[in-house]
C-alpha cells in the first residue's frame, strides 16, 4: 500500500536516535542526528507501492550499527531491524628493513585503512607461517585501523618472506614480498685472527704501563675524596630545595581545592526551587506530575497549540523567571549520552530551529557523543576528567555570569560572561535520549549558610 501519507523513519536501534525521518510528505532533517546530516537520502520512487530505501553517503566506521525501519499511520505501526556491517580493504603492506637485532635483520610490515581490525602474519617462500617478533593494531583518527608486525630474519632462516594482511569480514587479503641478500647479514670480523696475535703484545705493554697508572691512581684517590665531600654537600642542599618545592606544590594544590570547593559552596547557598513549564514543552517531551522530570519519547503527544510552546527542538523552560539576583539549581543527568542545560531569555522564539549562542539569547552547555561543549559563538570544548552525574547551574544576573559545575567531583566546568536584560528562564533538553533529566533538591549542608 502507498506510504506517501505515512511517517517513515530509520532509527539507530541502540538508543532510538534519528537517522532519517519522512513525515507530512517531506523529509524532516531537523530531527536528524548530527553524525548523519548531509549524508542520507530517502529513495521514494516506489513509495506508492510501500517501498522506500535509505541511502547513506560517505560511509564511516561509525555507521556499523543495528537500525530500525518503521512505517506509521494513524491506525497502524510496523517496524523491522537491519544490521549494517561496514568493511574497508586497507592499503597494500609496506615492508621496510630497519636495522640489525639479535644477530639478524629486523623487518617491519605496515598497512593502514582497514575496518574492522585486520589479521596480519608472515609466511616463508614455501607458504609456511612464521612467528612474528611483535604485532600491534592501532586505531586511526578516522576510525579505521592500521597494523604493524615485525620479524627478525637470520642467515639460517628464510631470506624471502611475505607479509599478509587480511580483512576477516570480507575474507580478502593483501600481500607484499621482500627478499634479503646474504651480504646484508652480520658476519664475523676478519680482524679477529689478527687481534689474537696483537692482544698478547698489548698485555706486555700494559704490564709496563701499570706502574705508571698505579702512581697516578694514588694521586687521584686524594682528589676523589675531596670531590666526594663536595658532592655530598651539594646533594644535601638539593634535597632541602626539593622538600621545599614539594611543600609549596602541596600548599598550592590545597589552596586550589579550597577555592574550588568555596566556589560551588557559594553557588549552592543561592539555591531556588525550579519546576518545568508544561506550556513550553515540545510535544515529544513528557513531564512528571511534580514537574521535576522531563523525558523524551519518540511519539508526538496530542497537545493544544500554544504560542509559547517549542515546536521544533525537544526542549522545555522552567516555570520560574529571573530578572535579578543570584539563583542556583541542580539537574541529575545520570548516564545520558546527550543533554542541554542552561538559561535563555524569555523572549526567544519558540517556533522553528534553535541557535544555542549568547547572541541568540541562550547560555547553554551540552553533551554530544561523549564530548562536553559550551555553546559560545564557536562551541568551546570542555575538558572533563570525571563524568558528571549531576550538573549545577548558577546565575548571577547583576554580574552577567552563568556558571556550570560538576557536582560529582565539585569542579567548575565553564562560566559565560556578558550583560543580561529582561527575564531569564531555566532551559532543559533531554536531547534524543529516553533517560530523563531530573531537577534535584540541593542538600541543606551543601550550601551552608551562604546566601545570594
Amino acid at each position: 500500500m502507498s506510504a506517501e501519507n505515512m511517517e517513515v523513519g530509520w532509527l539507530r536501534s541502540q538508543d532510538s536516535a534519528v537517522v532519517h525521518v519522512y513525515r507530512d510528505g517531506k523529509d524532516q532533517y531537523g530531527e536528524q542526528m548530527p553524525e548523519y546530516q548531509g549524508r542520507t537520502e530517502l529513495l521514494k520512487d516506489d513509495i506508492i507501492d510501500g517501498k522506500v530505501s535509505l541511502k547513506i553517503r560517505n560511509v564511516q566506521p561509525s555507521d556499523d550499527e543495528q537500525y530500525t525501519c518503521f512505517f506509521q499511520s494513524s491506525v497502524s505501526y510496523e517496524e523491522a531491524l537491519l544490521e549494517l556491517q561496514v568493511a574497508d580493504l586497507g592499503s597494500a603492506p609496506v615492508i621496510s628493513v630497519v636495522g640489525h637485532q639479535d644477530g639478524g635483520i629486523r623487518v617491519v610490515c605496515r598497512s593502514a585503512g582497514w575496518y574492522p581490525q585486520p589479521k596480519a602474519h608472515w609466511r616463508d617462500h614455501q607458504g609456511q607461517r612464521l612467528p612474528s617478533a611483535s604485532e600491534e593494531i592501532s586505531p586511526e583518527a578516522n576510525g579505521l585501523f592500521q597494523t604493524e608486525i615485525v620479524i627478525v630474519l637470520t642467515e639460517e632462516s628464510s631470506q624471502k618472506v611475505s607479509c599478509f594482511v587480511r580483512n576477516p569480514r570480507l575474507n580478502q587479503e593483501r600481500e607484499s614480498v621482500i627478499s634479503i641478500a646474504e651480504l646484508f647479514f652480520p658476519r664475523g670480523n676478519p680482524w679477529t685472527v689478527a687481534l689474537g696475535v696483537i692482544l698478547p703484545l698489548l698485555a706486555v705493554l700494559m704490564a709496563l704501563a701499570s706502574y705508571c697508572f698505579w702512581r697516578q691512581r694514588k694521586a687521584k684517590e686524594t682528589l676523589q675524596l675531596d670531590k666526594e665531600s663536595e658532592k655530598e654537600t651539594l646533594l644535601s642542599e638539593w634535597e632541602g630545595e626539593k622538600e621545599m618545592l614539594q611543600s609549596e606544590m602541596e600548599r598550592q594544590k590545597a589552596e586550589y581545592e579550597a577555592a574550588k570547593e568555596l566556589g560551588l559552596a557559594r553557588a549552592q547557598g543561592c539555591t531556588v526551587v525550579v519546576t518545568l513549564d508544561p506550556d513550553t514543552a515540545h510535544p515529544w517531551l513528557v513531564l512528571s506530575e511534580d514537574r521535576k522530570r522531563v523525558t523524551w519519547r519518540y511519539k508526538r503527544q496530542n497537545l493544544p497549540y500554544k504560542p509559547e510552546r517549542f515546536d521544533y527542538y525537544p526542549c522545555v523552560l522552567g516555570a520560574e523567571g529571573f530578572t535579578g539576583g543570584r539563583r542556583y539549581w541542580e539537574v541529575e543527568v545520570g548516564d545520558k549520552t546527550g543533554w542541554d542545560l542552561g538559561v535563555c531569555r524569555e523572549s526567544v522564539s519558540r517556533k522553528g530551529d534553535v541557535t544555542h549562542t549568547p547572541e541568540a539569547g541562550y547560555w547553554v552547555m551540552w553533551l554530544r557523543g561523549g564530548g562536553y561543549k559550551a555553546c559560545t559563538s564557536l562551541p568551546t570544548p570542555l575538558p572533563v576528567s570525571v563524568r558528571p552525574g549531576r550538573v549545577g547551574i548558577f546565575l548571577d544576573y547583576e554580574a552577567g555570569e552563568v556558571s556550570f559545575y560538576n557536582v560529582t567531583d565539585r569542579s567548575h566546568l565553564f562560566t559565560f560572561t556578558g550583560t543580561f536584560s529582561g527575564k531569564l528562564r531555566p532551559y532543559f533538553s533531554p536531547w534524543f535520549s529516553a533517560d530523563p533529566l531530573i531537577i534535584c533538591p540541593v542538600p541543606a549542608q551543601a550550601g551552608g549558610n551562604l546566601g545570594p
